[in-house]
């Protein structure tokens, strides 16, 4: 049997879990990216979401782990930047 939470104890679990799982997202999104650039909308299309609670592409976004540049003839890009790089070998190794 489940232990039962009071109200704050449930949203601080649920933020918790919430968090957890973008996290691991975000790792899953800077892998899937890799070491080459891939077209801005394929990423659109892969990652972007209207739930407020995943917001994946917009927080690696905002922590700088990824970028946007546009290369000639292939559009507007999207990397994984040296941070990305560096928090995905941190929490990822290659094993």
């Amino acid at each position: 049997m489940s232990p039962i939470r009071s109200g704050t104890e449930s949203s601080s679990w649920s933020l918790e879990v919430s968090t957890s799982v973008v996290e691991s997202l975000i790792l899953d999104l800077l892998e899937w990216i890799g070491p080459e650039s891939r077209p801005y909308s394929e990423v659109m299309a892969a990652w972007r979401t209207s739930c407020p609670r995943l917001q994946v592409w917009e927080d690696a976004s905002e922590r700088g782990f990824v970028g946007r540049h546009l290369e000639d003839g292939r559009g507007i890009l999207i990397s994984v930047t040296r941070l990305g790089r560096e928090h995905l070998a941190k929490f990822r190794p290659r094993r």
